[in-house]
C-alpha cells in the first residue's frame, strides 16, 4: 500500500510505503528515539557514581553538577526548536545536533579512561584536571544535543502523517513514549552492570569507559538509523526566522494597544488584533494559537514537580530505609518504565476505545486533568502507608536531647535510678525502650554506687553496667545508627571470661575482649548463623533478622561452650524490624505511572495537534519547559518545606496538585479546540481576495490622488486667467 508524502517540496509526487496505515518513516524515528534514550539514560545511570568515585567529588558537589546537567538538558530544547522552525528544519537540526550529541558521548567515554594520564601506573590519574575538563566538555555537548533534538523528533514524527490520519498520529505518540521508556528500562539495568566490570591497561578499575562507551555507540546507531530513512521522510521546510517575527508581532500588538488605550478607540476581539496594521493576519492567527496553548501550560509544572524522582526517592528511603542516606537499588528505578510499557498499550488499545464506545467525550485536556488527579491520589496512598510506617519507626533523639538504654551484665537483678526514672533490670537484660534525657542526671546503681552522668545531645547510647571489684561501673557506648532497608545490624557484647571472635557468613565482628562491645555489622535479613569461637572451640547461635532492624546480642558470663551453648545468649532489640511489606508501594507506583501515561502521552499529542505548522517544535519545547520548571519548583518546595511529618508533606503535595488540577480543569473548560491546518488553509484561500481588495483600494487611492491633482491644476489655471483679466 502506498500514499502520497505530503509537503515534500522537492518531489511532491514521491510515494512512501505504509504498513497498516502507518508511514514506514515513523519506524526509523521510533528506533532512533529508542537508541537515543538508551544512550541518555544509560549515561545518566552511572554519572553520579562517576563523579564520586572517579573524579573524587564529594556527595554535595556531585549532586549539584548532576542536577545542573539535567536542568540544562531541559532548557536547551528551546534553542533546538528555534533552529528547527526558523532556519534548518527539523531533519537537519536532528542530524547536526545528533552529531554533536554523539561526539559529546565519545568525549565523556574517553574522559573515563584512567590510563590516559596514569604515568606511574598506580591506577589513579595523575592529571585529574584533564579528566574533569574533558568530562565537562562532553556533558555540555550532550546537553546541547539531547535537549536540541528532544522537541524536534516528536514533532518530526507527527509531520509524517496526513491530515486524515489523526488516529494513527495519536497512536504514534503512544508508541513514541513506549520507545522512550523501553530505552530507559534497558539502559538503567545494563549500564550499571557494564560499570561493574573491571578494565584497564595497567591496573583494573571499575569500567566507566565501557559504561559510557556503549551509550555512545547506541547514539551513533541512532544517528545512522535516522539518516537511512532520509528518502522516506516528509520534510517540512522552515519558514524563516519565525520566533523573531512572533516576538516582534507580540511586541507591536502590545505597543499599539497601549497607544490606543483611550475610550474613543473601538475595542477589538483579541489584543493580538492590534497588530493588524503591520502584520499578516495569518501570522497573527498562528501567534494566537501558540499563546492559547502556552497559557494552558502555566499550571502543568506542578505535575512534574510532584512526579519528579526526588520526591519518590525520598519516599523510598524514608519508608524502607528509616531515613537512611543510601543509594537505592536499580530495581526501584526500573518499576516506572516497566509499568509504562504495560499501561500504554492497555490505555491506548483498551481504555480509550471503551470510553469512546460509552459515548463519553474524553478530550485530550480532560485526559490530562484525570492524569493530574491520579498523581494526587498516588501521594494520598503514599501518605496512608507512611502513617503505618511511622508507627514502626524508632523515635530518634533531637539535637536538644540524648537517649540511653541500660544493660545489666550482672548475674543478679539490679535496681537502677536514672534521674527521675527508676526500674529494676534482671540478669543480662536491658530496658525495653531508650530513655530520653535533656540534662545531666544522677545514675544510682544498687544502693551504694552513684555517678553524675551526661548524655551528649543528639546521640543514642547504651550504658553497660559491669562489676569492677567491689563497685558497679557504667560503660557508655555511643550506638546511634541509621540502618537501611536491605540489611539488619547486629552487634555483640562479650561478658565471657576471655576474648571471642564472631563471624557470620563472610562478615567478621573482630576479636571482642571481655566486657566490650563490637561495632554494628550489616547482615542480610533472614536466618543468620553466628559462629562464636575461642581458640579451637566453637558455638553456633541462630537468630532471625528482619528488614531494617538492629540488635545487641549478649554473651553472658555464664556462657559455656558445648551442647546447648546458645541457650544462655540473650538478644536485645535496639531498632525493631520494618513490618510494612514493600508490596504496599505498588498502589502509589501504579497511580503515579497511570497518571503519567494519561497526562504525558496526551500532552505530547495535544502540543503537536494544536500548534501551527511553522511552530510545531516550539510548542514541543514549551511542553518540555514545563518539566524544567517543575524541577525548579521541587527544589524551592524542598527548601521551604518545614513539615516534620513525612505523611503531612505528602498530603500537602496532593492538596497542591488537586488545587492545580481544578484550576487546569476550569481553564480547559473554556479552551476551544482548533485545527491549525484548516485555519491556515482558510487564510491561504482568503489571501488572493485580500490581495485583490488591497489592489482595488490602492487603485481607488491612486484615482482619488490623480483627481485631486487635476482639480489643483485646473484651479491654478483659472487663477492665472483671472489674474490676466485683472491686469487688462
Amino acid at each position: 500500500m502506498t500514499c502520497l508524502c505530503k509537503g515534500d517540496l522537492k518531489n511532491p509526487k514521491q510515494k512512501c510505503a505504509t504498513v497498516c496505515g502507518y508511514p514506514i518513516s515513523i519506524f526509523f524515528i521510533v528506533v532512533n528515539e529508542f537508541c537515543e534514550r538508551f544512550s541518555y539514560y544509560g549515561m545518566r545511570a552511572v554519572l553520579v557514581l562517576y563523579f564520586k568515585y572517579f573524579l573524587r567529588w564529594d556527595d554535595d558537589f556531585a549532586t549539584t553538577i548532576y542536577h545542573t546537567f539535567v536542568a540544562l538538558c531541559y532548557l536547551t530544547p528551546i534553542l533546538g526548536a528555534i533552529v528547527a522552525d526558523s532556519w534548518l528544519g527539523k531533519f537537519k537540526t536532528i542530524v547536526y545536533l545528533s552529531i554533536v550529541y554523539a561526539v559529546g558521548q565519545v568525549i565523556l567515554a574517553v574522559s573515563a579512561i584512567h590510563d590516559i594520564t596514569d604515568a606511574n601506573k598506580d591506577g589513579t590519574p595523575d592529571n585529574m584536571s584533564f579528566h574533569i575538563a574533558l568530562s565537562m566538555v562532553g556533558l555540555i555537548l550532550i546537553a546541547l544535543g539531547t535537549g536540541g533534538i528532544k522537541p524536534c523528533v516528536a514533532a518530526f514524527g507527527g509531520d509524517q502523517f496526513q491530515d486524515h490520519q489523526e488516529k494513527q498520529r495519536s497512536t504514534f505518540f503512544s508508541i513514541f513514549y513506549l520507545s522512550i521508556n523501553a530505552g530507559s528500562l534497558l539502559s538503567t539495568v545494563i549500564t550499571p552492570i557494564l560499570r561493574g566490570q573491571e578494565c584497564g591497561i595497567h591496573t583494573k578499575q571499575k569500567c566507566y569507559p565501557l559504561a559510557f562507551g556503549v551509550p555512545a555507540a547506541l547514539m551513533v546507531v541512532a544517528l545512522i538509523v535516522f539518516i537511512v530513512g532520509s528518502r522516506m521522510y516528509n520534510k517540512t521546510a522552515p519558514q524563516g526566522n519565525i520566533m523573531v517575527k512572533v516576538c516582534k508581532c507580540i511586541g507591536f500588538a502590545v505597543k499599539n494597544r497601549f497607544k490606543h488605550r483611550a475610550p474613543q478607540y473601538p475595542k477589538r476581539d483579541h489584543w493580538m488584533d492590534w497588530a493588524e496594521e503591520k502584520y499578516d493576519k495569518l501570522l497573527i492567527a498562528q501567534v494566537k494559537m501558540v499563546l492559547k496553548v502556552l497559557f494552558l501550560y502555566i499550571p502543568l509544572p506542578m505535575f512534574w514537580a510532584l512526579f519528579d524522582q526526588q520526591v519518590f526517592t525520598t519516599f523510598l528511603t524514608r519508608t524502607l530505609g528509616y531515613y537512611s542516606k543510601i543509594d537505592l537499588p536499580s530495581s526501584h528505578q526500573t518499576v516506572n518504565p516497566i509499568l509504562i510499557l504495560i499501561l500504554v498499550p492497555i490505555v491506548d488499545s483498551v481504555l480509550y476505545p471503551l470510553i469512546s464506545k460509552c459515548k463519553l467525550n474524553f478530550t485530550p485536556l480532560r485526559r490530562m486533568t484525570v492524569g493530574m488527579f491520579l498523581a494526587a491520589l498516588a501521594f494520598v496512598a503514599a501518605a496512608l502507608v507512611q502513617i503505618q510506617i511511622d508507627k514502626t519507626l524508632p523515635t530518634f533523639p533531637s539535637s536538644t536531647v540524648g537517649q540511653a538504654k541500660f544493660i545489666n551484665m550482672l548475674n543478679n537483678p539490679l535496681p537502677i535510678k536514672a534521674g527521675s526514672n527508676g526500674f529494676t533490670l534482671n540478669a543480662f537484660k536491658a530496658n525495653e525502650d531508650y530513655l530520653t534525657f535533656d540534662k545531666p542526671f544522677e545514675l544510682q546503681l544498687g544502693v551504694r554506687d552513684t555517678y553524675h552522668t551526661t548524655i551528649q545531645n543528639g546521640t543514642r547510647n547504651t550504658i553497660v553496667i559491669i562489676q569492677n571489684g567491689p563497685h558497679l561501673e557504667p560503660k557508655a557506648v555511643n550506638c546511634f545508627l541509621t540502618p537501611c532497608a536491605d540489611f539488619s545490624f547486629p552487634r555483640f557484647l562479650n561478658g565471657f571470661a576471655s576474648a571471642l571472635n564472631v563471624t557470620v557468613g563472610n562478615q567478621d565482628f573482630g576479636l571482642i575482649v571481655t566486657n566490650n562491645m563490637s561495632d554494628y555489622v550489616a547482615v542480610p535479613q533472614g536466618d543468620a548463623q553466628f559462629k562464636i569461637r575461642n581458640n579451637a572451640q566453637e558455638c553456633v547461635y541462630s537468630q532471625k533478622l528482619g528488614f531494617g532492624s538492629s540488635f545487641t546480642i549478649i554473651i553472658p558470663s555464664t556462657f559455656a561452650f558445648g551442647p546447648n551453648c546458645d541457650s544462655s545468649i540473650q538478644s536485645v532489640v535496639d531498632i525493631r524490624p520494618n513490618t510494612i511489606h514493600m508490596a504496599w508501594m505498588i498502589p502509589q507506583y501504579f497511580l503515579i505511572t497511570a497518571g503519567e501515561v494519561v497526562f504525558s502521552v496526551t500532552g505530547l499529542e495535544f502540543s503537536y495537534s494544536q500548534a501551527p505548522s511553522n511552530m510545531k517544535s516550539v510548542l514541543q519545547a514549551g511542553w518540555l519547559l514545563t518539566v524544567a520548571v517543575g524541577n525548579i519548583i521541587v527544589l524551592i518546595v524542598a527548601e521551604a518545606a518545614t513539615l516534620s511529618d513525612q505523611w503531612a508533606e505528602y498530603i500537602l503535595f496532593a492538596s497542591l496538585l488537586v488545587l492545580v488540577c481544578i484550576i487546569f480543569a476550569v481553564m480547559a473548560y473554556f479552551y476551544t479546540y482548533i485545527d491549525p491546518t484548516k485555519v491556515e488553509a482558510q487564510f491561504a484561500q482568503n489571501k488572493p481576495e485580500e490581495k485583490k481588495r488591497k489592489s482595488l483600494e490602492m487603485a481607488c487611492k491612486d484615482s482619488f490622488k490623480h483627481d485631486k491633482e487635476d482639480r489643483r491644476s485646473s484651479d491654478s489655471s483659472s487663477d492665472e486667467e483671472e489674474a490676466k483679466q485683472t491686469k487688462i
